[in-house]
């Protein structure tokens, strides 16, 4: 008998109390600007830094099994045959209830000149892994709705991966940018099987299968008369062609060390932002207030984001190349 995990992850979903947002299958960070390369492989190369991000985001609080994010990344540009192009790399792990997720993505994208701007063309290869831990799977006796007989409730852990694909354009210009990218272009399924200890029973399939995502993201810098701070708003628009998100967010950075804001994302929370930055490191912290019934049950949302980035010399011209005292 065919089944769908989509309506088991629906099960779960209401048991957990979960909004619709979380029906979408990427994760929706509030600092989406620190990490613009993992909703866009167009984004990666678009500053002479390597930048390395690590993200933690533990959602809603307070409700057992609640989502739980780990997001880790790589962008750099580089030079080929005098063509300049980005690459990178990205790995997420999310677990929800009794469902997990392990991606990864590599990147490349290729940069024009265009109408005093730089345009960006990226495409993005990778996997997806789903696991589901049926040996965990407890009901009630009490449940009014579901059986312990039910064949549509998987009772073995099961996993299966299917090969994923994204695209992506992205323009910056004069310190302002726009980006919109597709992730799962080919809405891949993940299926998996789990066989009956008798040869002779049927054997059970179940399939999950990763919704086609339209990502939009524009914002930029805004200098002030005292060049010690500046405006930087952006936004994020999210959807699935079935749910859609728009998160709005303001911030301003002191002195190039210290910034601190405010977010909204529609139907869902408000947001408070501190990031810090000194050298080549970066530390930022959000938390979101939800605004929805789930903050009766949910102390809120926290997310952190740790980076580390490295300027690099694409001109061709090493200033700090070295000769030998032997060969002077």
């Amino acid at each position: 008998m065919t089944r769908t995990l989509r309506l088991l992850l629906a099960l779960v979903a209401a048991t957990l109390t979960l909004t619709a947002a979380r029906a979408q299958t990427d994760a929706l960070l509030t600092q989406y600007f620190e990490v613009p390369s993992y909703y866009n492989p167009a984004a990666t190369g678009t500053t002479d830094m390597l930048r390395i991000r690590g993200a933690s985001r533990l959602q809603w609080v307070g409700i057992d099994n609640a989502p739980r994010t780990f997001l880790a990344l790589a962008e750099s540009p580089f030079n080929l045959a005098g063509k300049r192009l980005g690459a990178g790399l990205w790995v997420r792990q999310e677990r929800l209830g009794l469902y997990d997720d392990l991606s990864l993505a590599l990147q490349v994208s290729y940069k024009i000149r265009l109408a005093g701007g730089t345009l960006s063309i990226g495409v993005q290869p990778g996997v997806i892994t789903e696991k589901f831990r049926g040996s965990e799977v407890f009901i009630p006796d009490d449940d009014n709705y579901h059986e312990e007989t039910d064949e549509a409730i998987p009772r073995s852990d099961m996993s299966g991966t299917a090969f994923d694909l994204g695209a992506g354009v992205h323009y910056t210009r004069r310190g302002f940018y726009a980006a919109l990218s597709c992730t799962h272009l080919t809405q891949p399924t993940v299926s998996f099987s789990s066989e009956t200890s008798s040869s002779t029973e049927a054997v059970s399939v179940f399939e999950f299968t990763a919704r086609r995502t339209l990502f939009f993201t524009a914002g930029g810098n805004i200098r002030l008369r005292n060049p010690l701070f500046e405006v930087m708003p952006s936004m994020l628009l999210a959807s699935d062609f079935t749910f859609t998100t728009v998160q709005a967010t303001l911030r301003m950075r002191v002195k190039s060390l210290f910034s601190f804001g405010v977010a909204y994302r529609h139907n869902d929370a408000v947001s408070l932002l501190l990031g810090a930055e000194y050298r080549q490191f970066f530390l930022g912290y959000s938390f979101d207030y939800p605004t929805t019934e789930i903050a009766r049950a949910s102390h809120g949302s926290h997310e952190i984001v740790a980076g580390y980035s490295l300027r690099l010399d694409l001109s061709g011209q090493n200033r700090f190349k070295q000769k030998s005292i032997r060969i002077l």
